[in-house]
Formats: C-alpha cells, structure tokens, sequence
C-alpha cells in the first residue's frame, strides 16, 4: 500500500481520476497516481483533492457517460456502475494517449505553428502507425535534382517585374504581394526562391518554405469523418496554409501498394500528374497535418503546385492555400474531387481525380485512410472498386458527409 496520508500528500502526483461514491455525503474519488500502477490506486476524499482541473475533467466526462448510455446526465448519483466508471477510466487513458501523441508530433514539427490534438466524441486513440514528415520522404530508386542556379536579386518583390527573379527565370508570374498571399489564380504554377538564390530567409518569395505558421487543431469530428483539422487563428484570404506531404514512389510501386490497399478496402495514393504519370505520393503512413483534412464541396483550401530546390514538374510540391478569410475554430477543408477545376491552363497538365480499374487510385487526393480505415467511415465497397472504370450504373457510389449547402452527395 502507497500510505497516501493527509500529512504526505504532497508528495503525490494525480493522474486521473478512476471512480467516485458519496459515504454519509462526504465524496470519494478514486485515485491513479502517477509513476505507480492501477493496483496502487486509493481512495481519497474530495478534501484531500487539489487537482481542480482534473475534477472538472471527470465530472465532464461522467456526464458525457450518463448521456451515452442514458440519454441525459444523472444527479446526486451515490455510486458509479462499472460501465460508467469503465468508460471514464477509457477516457482518462484516451486523453493521457492524445497528450503524448501531442507532444510527439510538436517535437517532431519544424514549422512555426503548434498542434493541438483532440477528442471529445469517442474513444479513439492516435492512429496506429502514422509518422509525422515535414517534407516529402524519397522513396526507393528516386532521386531528386536540386536546383543549379538561383536569382541575384536584393528585393524580390521590387524586382519581379523585370523579370529577372525565380518565376521570371521559368516564364511564370511572381506569385505573391507584400504580405505573402497568393495573387495568381489556381491554376498556374508558383516558383520560389531557392537555397542558391542571393536573397534572404525574410524574402517575399519564399512563402511554402516557411512551412506552417498557424497554430492547428486535429479533432475527431462528431459527424463520422474520423478525424479532421481546425485553426486555431484566423486566417486571411490567399494565406499559405499547409503543404501535403508524403513518401514519394513510382508509379509501378503505386501499382503494388495499390493492389494491397484495395484489399484492405482504403487506399491514400496521389498521382503527381502535373506533366506526366511517373510519381505518386503516398500519405498512408508518412505525412503531415494534411493527412488529417478532410473533403467538402464548398472548401476554404484550393492547391497550388509549387517549385523551389526541385524544378522538376513531375515533382512538384502541393501546396494548400485559403480561398477566403477563415475563422478561428473553423475547420480546413478541400475538395476531394477535383474534376472539371483544372489546376493548369491548359494542356493535359491538369491535376484530376482518376476513377479507374483496380488499384484504386486518386491523383489528387486520399479518401481513405489505411492509418485509421475506420476514421472516416467511408463505404466499405471503396475496395471492391473494380466496376467504377464500368458504366455508371456499375459505379460505387462514394457517400458525402461534408454538410455544405452546395454539397453533390457523393464523392463520386
């Protein structure tokens, strides 16, 4: 026994709270102390407590139990049932394995903006096998070609219309104004400057490479799309938001993991198509927040493909940028389905969303996520997609959840 007294209290930590009773109207709790097992755990009475967060902590959750199994919340109760307290205690874990996953990902991110993980609808964990990249991961027999030659440029905004700057130097538009938006309509490419560019970190071109800068939010969302992601600040119209990322492979090792996706029923390929079908990026186990965004008809993301130390353009970088100004505790969403909203002018360049036969694939964006196959609740015929090259009549149709006045129903 820990000996836990009144006297040597202080010398104990609470990690949570198991369980409560009310004896001749004087209240219990049931302690977890940190650094010791469960079979440690003592009661203490509510004086001796002075965790008031953790109070509040479990009295929410005990209502949220009652309503769970109840329908409404429970008064004056003297005693917990063991499915109530069961629950509590899940939760209590839960939460204790959402923090660590926190810190995980904070001490792995190399942006600016913080991520706040949470989950207040179930019991969900982190997902299993996910890790956290800030950048593309090179896959196997692929190698990148940085860039020789950079600008001489001292203020490349200034500069920008002579032309002699990055996206001059490739016939393209300089892509941003003085405050770091995207002026250029989607559609056309951005080019930043690079390491061997002459001007500095602090530089009007170099936006994407900045990485994140608003702190973000995963959640699991309350609707059955598994887990989505809200800002915490404000964000104005035009506003690099994000940059989804990925292990990048060929298009033959797509075809492999494919094949193995579809028989898990999910699959999170995305076809680098920007001038031809060669790599594919694959988000199933190696991302960044992106991973975690989910579709709508009426979204506040729109991509952009990006060039800066690569100027390969069967390798661009994609880019998420604000389609309007975005509120703080809103969530960021793009559109899954990008047919018919070309990402290029013309040509065949367009980054579009391929329906075919087995592997299913997407050249824009994941639908399932073999992370968390579950998380987003998407049909289970999602890996029986051989019929969706077929007519339309043989087409599996994909249910949309997103809740848009605009909303087409279905994905597909």
């Amino acid at each position: 026994m820990l000996g836990v007294t009144r006297r040597n209290l202080s010398q104990f930590e609470v990690e949570f709270l198991c369980d409560y009773k009310r004896v001749r109207e004087e209240e219990f709790y049931l302690v977890k102390w940190r650094g010791y097992p469960e079979s440690e755990n003592t009661w203490e009475p509510r004086k001796n407590l002075h965790c008031v967060g953790l109070l509040k902590q479990f009295h929410k959750d005990l209502e949220q139990a009652w309503i769970r199994r109840d329908g409404k919340p429970k008064k004056n109760a003297r005693w917990l049932d063991q499915g109530v307290a069961n629950y509590v205690v899940q939760k209590a874990k839960q939460r204790r394995a959402l923090r660590h996953w926190e810190r995980q990902l904070n001490a792995k991110r190399n942006h600016k903006g913080r991520i706040v993980v949470e989950n207040e609808v179930d019991l969900d964990g982190p997902p299993r096998d996910f890790v956290y990249i800030n950048e593309y991961k090179v896959g196997e027999g692929i190698s990148l070609t940085q860039v020789a030659v950079g600008c001489e440029c001292r203020d490349c905004l200034a500069e920008a219309a002579s032309g002699c700057c990055c996206p001059g130097a490739s016939r393209h538009k300089f892509a941003y104004n003085e405050q770091g938006q995207v002026r250029i309509r989607a559609g056309l490419p951005i080019y930043e400057c690079n390491t061997r560019c002459r001007c500095g970190a602090e530089c009007s071109n170099r936006v994407v490479q900045r990485g994140i800068r608003y702190d973000l939010c995963i959640f699991r969302t309350a609707n059955g799309r598994g887990w989505g992601v809200r800002t915490l600040e404000k964000i104005r119209k035009n506003s690099f938001v994000m940059e989804y990322v990925g292990e990048i492979i060929t298009s033959e090792e797509a075809e492999r993991r494919g094949q193995i996706y579809d028989r898990q029923g999910a699959t999170y390929l995305f076809d680098l198509d920007y001038v031809e079908d060669v790599y594919t990026v694959d988000a199933a186990y190696y991302g960044n927040i992106s991973h975690f965004v989910n579709h709508s008809c009426d979204p506040n993301l729109q991509v952009y493909n990006v060039f800066i130390d690569n100027l390969d353009e069967r390798l661009p970088r994609i880019a998420l940028f604000a389609t309007r100004p975005i509120r703080a505790g809103e969530e960021l969403t793009f559109d899954y389905n990008m047919q018919g909203e070309c990402l290029r002018e013309t040509g065949p360049h367009c980054l579009r969303v391929v329906v075919g036969s087995p592997p299913l694939r997407l050249s824009l964006f994941p639908l399932v996520d073999p992370v968390d196959a579950e998380s987003t609740r998407m049909d289970s015929n999602l890996g029986r997609a051989g019929g969706l090259a077929g007519s339309p009549k043989k087409r599996v149709r994909i249910e949309c959840k997103c809740g848009a006045t605009s909303c087409r129903k279905y994905l597909f």
